[in-house]
Order: structure tokens, then C-alpha cells, then sequence
């Protein structure tokens, strides 16, 4: 799996997602989640922002805008469409796919909108902070 990384595709015991990646590690602690959750939230958010997608259209605008690196699981990626519709940063309703098939359409709502722009500042903010560690010598 070199170079690629689902992104929340084991559970634990109670329910709670976590990455493939460390699943043989020690558990993910509850930040560890937070901040994976957050991953996908900015992510979903960022996937939507052109207009209605279905859920297969949200988890490969993420693989081909990441090249490939992130794969976002189905289970995860629906878990997450819900978490967002239930704090109102997306809408769904049902519609026709491109193959014919009955698929459930998600928008991006105007608090979405701004929750994206918030979190794209602080994902910003959090990936120049680490990266300019990282290059210290």
C-alpha cells in the first residue's frame, strides 16, 4: 500500500472509524480521530463546492484531486455525509446518476460554505506550521 492511504477504513469495536494505516498500530487516540474526521469534513466540504455530487462522484473528486494518495472508503465517506447533513453544512435529496441509477445528491448549504472557508484557513495554517517543522534541521 505504498504511497496510498484509504482514509477510515477500519472501526473500532464501538463504531468509531480510523485509518487502515493503523489498524496494526496502538488505537488512535480521540484527538488522532478528530483530526481524521476533520480531514474528511474539509475534504467532503472542498468536493461540493462546485455543486450537487453523489456520494461515489464526493469520494473520487478526493482520489483524483489527492492523485491518488487518498481513497476515502464507502462506509466512511457516508458516515461523514451524514455527520455533515446533521450539522447543516450539506443538504441531500434524491436524483438520477449518470448510469441511470437512483443516487442521493448532497449540496453544500451556505453555513457549508463558510465552514469550508474556516476550515481551509486553518488546515492552511495547521499544514505550513508542520511542514516548516519538518524542515528544520
Amino acid at each position: 500500500m505504498t504511497g496510498r492511504w484509504p482514509l477510515l477504513t477500519a472501526a473500532t469495536s464501538d463504531g468509531t472509524l480510523f485509518p487502515e494505516y493503523f489498524r496494526d498500530r496502538p488505537v488512535a487516540t480521540d484527538d488522532s480521530l478528530d483530526l481524521l474526521r476533520g480531514t474528511l469534513d474539509v475534504l467532503v466540504l472542498k468536493a461540493l463546492m462546485w455543486g450537487p455530487r453523489h456520494g461515489y462522484a464526493v469520494a473520487r473528486w478526493i482520489e483524483d484531486a489527492t492523485n491518488g494518495t487518498l481513497q476515502i472508503e464507502e462506509g466512511a465517506l457516508y458516515h461523514g455525509l451524514h455527520r455533515l447533513e446533521k450539522r447543516g453544512w450539506v443538504t441531500s435529496e434524491w436524483g438520477v446518476s449518470e448510469t441511470n441509477r437512483r443516487a442521493k445528491y448532497y449540496t453544500l448549504t451556505r453555513v457549508g460554505r463558510t465552514q469550508l472557508a474556516t476550515q481551509t484557513a486553518t488546515w492552511t495554517r495547521y499544514a505550513e506550521a508542520v511542514f516548516a517543522a519538518l524542515r528544520t534541521a
